[in-house]
């Protein structure tokens, strides 16, 4: 089984990217291949210009294509998601995220902030396509309180996080056992 993460931010170290260490870290101890990506993979040149032939975002396609699913992490600016995601985003393939589980993490100043993810990211991840997209988890700074070296979380974004890592993994193997079942033995696909 194949995860993808993506970290949002164009800082890095970020408290977005600490909540994707820590998925990263908890998916691996359960057997999960995970393969990261950040903005910092790619030539901001190859973002502006929408270069569809990057090699970075060959490389990306190619993982997501064999991903059972995604973890996004983004800081919330102005009221939405990170700029530099949306201008990744926006160069995926239509159907980039097709069959995918989608798991959203999202991090602010402010709690006010929150629901950005409903309104602006998951719209996003809808429209390229994935199949599920789970209830994210938002953090407000104050819950992350080292991000430049071990991540360390309060205790209730720990246990949010640690929830929503199991819904994932759960959401993973429901997804892994419904789609062989959608094939007939002699290839055809059952409608």
């Amino acid at each position: 089984m194949r995860v993808v993460t993506l970290a949002g931010s164009p800082r890095f170290p970020s408290r977005s990217s600490a909540l994707l260490e820590y998925a990263r870290e908890r998916l691996n101890a359960q057997g999960i291949e995970v393969c990261h990506w950040h903005l910092h993979n790619f030539a901001p040149e190859d973002l502006l210009y929408a270069r569809f032939d990057s090699p970075a975002l060959l490389a990306l396609n190619e993982q997501l294509k064999d991903a059972d699913g995604l973890i996004v992490a983004t800081p919330i600016y102005k009221a939405s998601f990170s700029g530099a995601l949306k201008t990744l985003l926006d160069i995926l393939p239509e159907r980039a995220l097709d069959g995918k589980v989608v798991l959203p993490l999202a991090t602010g100043g402010t709690v006010a902030h929150m629901l950005a993810v409903d309104y602006a990211l998951k719209p996003v991840l809808n429209a390229l396509k994935a199949q599920e997209i789970l209830h994210g988890v938002f953090a407000d700074d104050s819950q992350v309180s080292d991000y430049q070296h071990k991540p360390a979380f309060s205790p209730h974004l720990q246990g949010r996080l640690d929830s929503a890592l199991e819904t994932f993994w759960q959401a993973l193997h429901r997804r892994e056992s419904y789609v062989p079942s959608l094939v007939h033995p002699q290839g055809v696909a059952h409608v």
